[in-house]
């Protein structure tokens, strides 16, 4: 495991070399701002926001731009606002909505490295982030990165030291996992694998927000709002696997991918624990519902915004509908728009507004 403390550096320009002078060589605090050279205007970090402890720094030395270059060009050519555009075109129509593209570097170990990636939600209206774990190999004196869904991700996830071995069992099970097609069929009950809603068995919250686009827009209808009851607001994994804090420490967003082909995103935590490919169990305590916007969205009251998302064999992971699926024994599905819908128990129907009980069965 590796800190979740490092410094959050905006890249402004590019050098000729291309390399990224990102971390001072003393330690650096969150939110400091070293010195450092300019780099090459077209690389496709410029403008990217990077977070890299001092020591992850020292260790890359002359390869942290290029190694940042390979992982930011990656998640620009993923992210769907970015298609089709050049990176500084895609950074620069980004940076003019309020959004940030942030890569973080977490760990280094000899030719290897491992972090996070994402692109802020729109600041303008609730919804939630898009990001990815990365691996990254430097093969032949070039980076190679691999983003969750990418083929070399899968290639890296077999080799890479920085992969544990609960995390590489899980993601193993995950990949190897079929799971439903993504159409949703009418009126068809698919297996979500045990998934339970985002706090303990046995206890209540309130459905703030019905099935709706992960991001608040466009996409599959994904997620679902919570708040309040008797659960005192404390969120929990909706079933075992391994789990990342995606804002780093302190951040209200953590990814857990869970062993039969899914994983789930919640957002807008407070007072979180900080994971990084950690194992975690059944239930494991995430953070406190809040309103957190570590990568942009936003919040009106404090709720978790949870998200489902689907893996197939060459870990392609993407969010997947809600509708006809069961999670925490209520079977979902949409209403005539977003966060209109519904849950359905032994005949009872649940609308936003109502206090339902997490159920194992």
């Amino acid at each position: 495991m590796f800190s979740g403390l490092s410094a959050r550096i905006t890249v402004t320009a590019l050098a000729v070399t291309g390399l990224l002078a990102v971390a001072p060589s003393a330690p650096a605090t969150p939110g400091s701002s070293p010195t450092r050279p300019a780099v090459a205007a077209g690389s496709p970090s410029a403008g990217v926001t990077v977070k890299m402890p001092a020591s992850v720094a020292g260790r890359l030395g002359t390869e942290r731009g290029a190694l940042v270059d390979a992982v930011s060009a990656d998640v620009l050519s993923r992210f769907h606002d970015a298609r089709g555009l050049a990176p500084a075109a895609a950074v620069g129509k980004l940076a003019a909505e309020g959004r940030e593209v942030v890569v973080d570097v977490r760990a280094v170990a000899g030719d290897w490295a491992r972090g996070v990636a994402y692109v802020e939600a729109s600041r303008t209206r609730h919804g939630a982030p898009e990001g990815w774990l990365y691996l990254a190999h430097r093969e032949d004196g070039r980076w190679v990165a691999g983003l969750e869904g990418d083929r070399e991700f899968a290639d890296h996830v077999a080799r890479s030291p920085l992969v544990g071995a609960a995390e590489r069992r899980t993601m193993t099970a995950y990949a190897e996992r079929r799971t439903t097609p993504q159409l949703s069929p009418a009126g068809a009950q698919a297996n979500t694998n045990g998934l339970l809603l985002p706090w303990m068995p046995d206890y209540y919250m309130t459905l703030t927000g019905g099935p709706h686009a992960h991001d608040g827009a466009t996409g599959y209808w994904s997620a679902l709002d919570f708040a309040g009851g008797n659960a005192s607001g404390l969120v929990r994994s909706s079933r075992e696997g391994t789990a990342t804090s995606m804002c780093g420490a302190g951040g209200g967003w953590t990814r857990v991918i869970h062993p039969g082909g899914f994983s789930t995103d919640y957002y807008h935590m407070r007072n979180t624990t900080y994971y990084n490919g950690t194992a975690i169990s059944r239930s494991a305590l995430l953070g406190s519902i809040g309103t957190d916007t570590c990568a942009g969205g936003s919040a009106t009251g404090a709720h978790v915004h949870w998200s489902l998302r689907t893996y197939d064999a060459n870990y392609v992971g993407q969010y997947t509908w809600l509708n006809g699926r069961t999670i925490g024994g209520w079977t979902w599905s949409n209403g005539s728009g977003q966060y209109s819908g519904c849950g359905a128990r032994l005949g009872y129907t649940a609308c936003p507004g109502t206090a339902i009980y997490n159920r194992a069965s």
